[in-house]
């Protein structure tokens, strides 16, 4: 069977939102495919909200369509892949999105029928990094985590000091969603906001002080890691998301990412966050199972690891990942997109924007 080339695919990517506070990794991931020396692919945008820029946004994607929100079900999101495969020919998917991770799983023996190819974890994989299960999984392992505990009731937070539970603290959704308290009113606050959006049990950690750095990758299931880029956040939203951020060698945090992947095989692209506190000790805050929001800076330093995913697929020699430039920095910024209404109408009315010949 004749394999084509990567520039000539047909790819979706979901992810295509880009809320200041928490921006998918969507429009990056379209941007350094794009950018692949002579492309003459299709890219098509997946979103899940009728104003995800992404959508609209004709210089990264060719035609955009709406998902179906989870809570619709894995059988309506598998009938509207075929519905778009029917209309766009997709060779490869590429989820963006942590939430739609686990339905992609579950999925992918008949995503695959379509003729669709994913690079995903297996789902023990993704289930051993969930934050509930992240702590005792690295602890055995040798990485260092935040000291946390699992809270179901407000009420922990009004005699937790009395329990070795210092303010500052951080109180985590399971999914999503963070905040740093320094007093039981905003702690107790936060426990409302976030289980209302995204349930329970809560998470509370113990606050690590230092810098956070962060890696991306690719896992290739063998437990090698490959075509790593570090970056070290300069600037943060209220939500703890990168607003700007450097690229770093970071020895020490190479060396824990490498024990993570080794130990969970891992499959498919990763974001690995951690702290380094101010005694040079790691600790281990989340192992995202998708490219980073900022995949970008990747590939501006030689390392276009969308590309790489794309040449794994299709089963092609990896073009050469170059070791990234210490000291490239990103500051993302805010950029209006203009639609027409007739686009928006049929976005709204039909949930696509197909592409125009």
């Amino acid at each position: 069977m004749l394999v084509r080339e990567v520039n000539q695919l047909s790819i979706a990517v979901t992810g295509m939102n880009a809320r200041a506070d928490n921006p998918g990794p969507g429009m990056a991931v379209a941007r350094c495919l794009r950018e692949m020396a002579n492309f003459q692919g299709k890219i098509i945008g997946l979103g899940y909200d009728v104003l995800d820029p992404g959508l609209f946004q004709t210089e990264l994607t060719d035609a955009g369509y709406l998902l179906p929100y989870p809570s619709a079900g894995e059988q309506e999101l598998l009938a509207r892949l075929q519905y778009i495969q029917e209309k766009e020919g997709i060779d490869i998917l590429i989820p963006c999105l942590d939430a739609e991770i686990l339905s992609m799983i579950h999925l992918q023996d008949e995503i695959a029928a379509l003729g669709i190819k994913m690079l995903l974890p297996t789902k023990d994989q993704l289930q051993l990094r969930n934050k509930d299960r992240l702590h005792e999984f690295v602890n055995e392992i040798g990485v260092k985590t935040p000291e946390q505990t699992v809270v179901t009731n407000s009420r922990f937070f009004n005699d937790c000091t009395k329990k070795g539970w210092s303010y500052p603290l951080v109180v985590k959704g399971q999914f999503y969603d963070a905040g740093i308290a320094y007093n039981p009113e905003q702690a107790i606050a936060l426990f409302h906001k976030i289980a209302a959006v995204w349930g329970m049990p809560i998470l509370v950690q113990k606050l690590i002080e230092g810098d956070e750095v962060n890696l991306t990758g690719l896992g290739d299931g063998k437990g090698n890691l490959l075509g790593t880029v570090m970056m070290r956040k300069r600037a943060i939203t209220d939500k703890g998301k990168a607003w700007a951020g450097i690229t770093v060698h970071d020895g020490g945090l190479l060396k824990e990412a490498e024990k993570l992947v080794q130990a969970l095989k891992w499959r498919g692209p990763l974001e690995v966050e951690m702290m380094r506190d101010n005694q040079g000790d790691y600790y281990l805050i989340e192992i995202n199972p998708r490219f980073p929001a900022w995949i970008y800076l990747a590939k501006a330093n030689g390392s276009n690891l969308p590309r790489a995913l794309l040449e794994m697929l299709q089963q092609q020699p990896l073009s050469e990942l170059e070791t990234p430039k210490v000291g490239t920095l990103f500051i993302r910024y805010a950029q209006d997109v203009i639609v027409s209404l007739a686009d928006f109408e049929a976005m709204t009315m039909t949930g696509e924007r197909a592409k125009q010949d």
